[in-house]
């Protein structure tokens, strides 16, 4: 049976801890955004996230999980409804309280979600106003707080460097935690994981690109220049939310392999692994399902509903 009481402080190691951490992994494992969808995943190949989960439990403390993500909308109309959260930030939002909650019913101090929101971090480079990445930003909190969800938390450059400006703030970043491009364009070379991600951001880019006047070889020449600079900015902001918040679990919404130090979970089901709320609109299926597309071909087959 599932333990439902916080257990009295116990070393790692003890059967107890190890029996409710893997009793937690077993809740994120069918949500879990596979890079390697073929390869076998039981608990056991997940030791990062058990050894992380085992220090919460063996404390007896709340599960803190961070999530780097919910930047702001894609500046593509024909592929967002607007540049605020909608019912595709709600539904997620929604899961993950929600999977906080399944967490407590095994283990009784349960656990939290904090939505570590990038925007900010890169908004220069996908080409999204700092101003709309704040009314995103504010807009999910007042969300969160709208449909109690008590066991989510924000946090976003604001709450690290108040209220310098924007490019400052990016250009601290940057130059204190981004790895240099020399070292990513190797990494690239050398690892199909990171490949896969170079390819997969270079690919929004160029969809989320706008009123560009050139070629389309010239568009992409120029969004492969970019990806670089996303991934290096990702990469800086995750060493960030890792100062600041060292013993938590860390969730991606990339597809992740099995054994990585990044839990990858899909906050929505979609056919496509790279889909999320922010790059696209919400149709609500006839047979009450819910599916992520893109707000040109959802109007193809659905009528927009105003709540």
């Amino acid at each position: 049976m599932p333990s439902t009481a916080a257990l009295a402080p116990l070393p790692t190691g003890h059967p107890a801890v190890e029996r409710v951490s893997t009793e937690i992994l077993e809740l994120l494992l069918p949500h879990r955004r596979a890079g390697d969808p073929d390869t076998a995943a039981p608990p056991g190949a997940f030791p990062v996230q058990l050894r992380q989960l085992a220090a919460f439990v063996a404390a007896g403390e709340p599960v803190a999980f961070t999530l780097p993500g919910f930047p702001c909308k894609s500046p593509n109309t024909r592929k967002v409804l607007g540049h605020l959260p909608d019912e595709g930030e709600r539904l997620a939002l929604g899961f993950l309280d929600r999977l906080c909650g399944r967490i407590a019913e095994v283990y009784s101090p349960g656990a939290r979600v904090l939505i570590c929101s990038d925007g900010h971090v890169f908004g220069d480079l996908i080409r999204v106003p700092d101003e709309h990445i704040d009314a995103y930003s504010d807009e999910l909190t007042a969300m969160i707080a709208r449909e109690g969800l008590g066991r989510l938390g924000t946090f976003d450059l604001r709450d690290v460097l108040g209220d310098l400006p924007y490019d400052d703030k990016r250009a601290l970043v940057h130059a204190r935690f981004a790895p240099t491009l020399e070292e990513l364009r190797a990494e690239v070379r050398s690892d199909e994981e990171t490949a896969a991600l170079y390819r997969g951001i270079t690919r929004f880019l160029v969809d989320d690109t706008a009123g560009f006047t050139g070629t389309r070889s010239a568009l992409q020449r120029e969004c492969r220049r970019r990806a670089y600079g996303v991934i290096q900015r990702s990469r800086a902001w995750g060493t960030l939310i890792a100062e600041h918040h060292p013993r938590s679990v860390r969730l991606s919404i990339h597809p992740q392999p099995v054994g990585a130090g990044k839990f990858g979970i899909r906050l929505l089901d979609h056919r496509d692994v790279w889909a999320t709320p922010w790059h696209t609109a919400v149709l609500h299926r006839a047979d009450g399902g819910w599916e992520l597309m893109h707000r040109a071909e959802a109007e193809l087959i659905g009528t927009l509903v105003h709540r």
